[in-house]
């Protein structure tokens, strides 16, 4: 098959297009063949040898974790998901080969129908990123009617869809982003929009119940000033825990709650997320498409820092 594969650790240059073996499926795993792929930071991070390359396998590899494609084969025939269905989800990788290839094996849990409202360039770029934001918003912080919650960089592609997410549960939203983003965050449910390239945060911010922290303590020590911010016994949640090891001592210190996350590739929670985007409740963001080939300029992109919501890989024809 054709696919994109690392090479080794370091720059874009590393993601070299070719051919790979496609995988084969095997007990409750599907065969999927991609039509599009979701690019994430993680992925740009494993490609610079941090992120997950340390369970990386020998080179080369097909990295990659969003997907959106169709069924090619089925455990069984009496299976949900049959061959032909459109479904979209995550891949296990560096556990397996990933989605940055014309075909990928999947575990059955781990998938879900596509929205059918979607194209798969749009459903692509879905699956990690609005899982994390769920996983943080809903599961971790229980977003409900009233409750204050500040989300730094509310722009990019988990943060897009945690702002929705907490809007659509009634928390009062305040995101920090680049003034450039103000009108269309507060389009998608921000009550407050900070602009952090002419306001300390913390300056006009308080009494927060949540923060959701998706930036760390790698840019002006934003993570170590978000303990300010938040209320008496408050909730900190910080994704980018290598930008702060200490955090929860910190967080014990100033009195309050602290947490981290991991992405949970749940097909479940993924199918009530297809629901809110068919409802149109929430929508997806896709700032740049690339095709499989040019994988290595969409990081180059990414790494930029500049995206709002997704970056995706076209990878086949629909």
């Amino acid at each position: 098959m054709r696919a994109v594969t690392l090479t080794g650790a370091g720059g874009p240059e590393v993601l070299q297009w070719g051919e790979a073996p496609t995988p084969r499926p095997v007990l409750s795993e599907l065969l999927v063949r991609v039509v599009a792929a979701g690019v994430n930071p993680i992925d740009a991070k494993t490609r610079a040898g941090k992120g997950v390359s340390a369970a990386l396998g020998d080179a080369p590899i097909v990295p990659g974790f969003d997907f959106s494609g169709v069924v090619v084969s089925s455990p069984f025939e009496a299976h949900p998901l049959t061959p032909g269905t459109d479904v979209f989800g995550m891949a296990p990788f560096p556990r397996t080969g990933g989605t940055y290839a014309e075909y990928v094996v999947v575990p059955s849990q781990s998938v879900t129908r596509k929205p059918a409202s979607l194209s798969h360039v749009e459903a692509a770029g879905v699956p990690l990123a609005a899982l994390t934001a769920w996983g943080l918003v809903v599961e971790t912080a229980h977003a409900h009617e009233g409750q204050r919650m500040l989300i730094h960089a509310g722009s990019g592609g988990v943060g897009h869809l945690a702002v929705q997410f907490a809007a659509y549960f009634g928390a009062h939203v305040t995101v920090t982003a680049s003034g450039r983003n103000a009108a269309w965050l507060r389009e998608l449910g921000a009550a407050v929009v900070v602009d952090y390239t002419s306001t300390r945060f913390e300056e006009v911010v308080g009494g927060m119940d949540v923060v959701i922290d998706l930036v760390g303590n790698a840019h002006d020590r934003t993570a170590s000033r978000s303990l300010q911010v938040l209320r008496p016994g408050g909730l900190y949640v910080l994704v980018p825990t290598g930008s702060w090891p200490d955090y929860a001592q910190a967080a014990d210190e100033a009195g309050v709650r602290a947490t981290s996350y991991k992405v949970i590739p749940d097909g479940g929670a993924l199918a009530t997320i297809a629901r809110l985007l068919d409802s149109g409740a929430v929508q997806v963001y896709i700032d740049r498409v690339f095709d499989l080939a040019d994988a290595a300029a969409a990081h180059t992109e990414l790494e930029k820092g500049h995206t709002r919501g997704k970056i995706v890989l076209r990878v086949s024809d629909d």
